[in-house]
């Protein structure tokens, strides 16, 4: 999904999505970034985002894909901490 596509949703829903936030100025994970720079977690390629991402019904079936993928998101985002979001929110700068 793109970040264009968030207004074809169910908004009676909640969805969640892995987020990570770069821990340091030109993170590995995001060559470039910022510190503090906040990016979703494209499910396809396991890397850094600000458009691509998959959705998840609840905030366990993003924690589960997330520890199921735990090793290869270690490598490609380092020293990052990737968690569980809720996408409105996330999107509206709220977590």
């Amino acid at each position: 999904m793109h970040r264009h596509q968030v207004d074809g949703l169910d908004p009676k829903q909640s969805y969640w999505i892995p987020v990570v936030v770069s821990p340091e100025r030109d993170w590995l994970g995001a060559p470039g970034c910022r510190k503090g720079a906040r990016y979703i977690v494209n499910c396809g390629t396991l890397c850094a985002s600000r458009d691509e991402f998959e959705t998840f019904d609840s905030r366990l079936a993003c924690l589960s894909w997330i520890m199921s993928h735990r090793v290869e998101l270690n490598r490609t985002m380092p020293g990052a901490t990737i968690r569980a979001a809720r996408l409105d929110r996330w999107l509206l700068g709220l977590e």
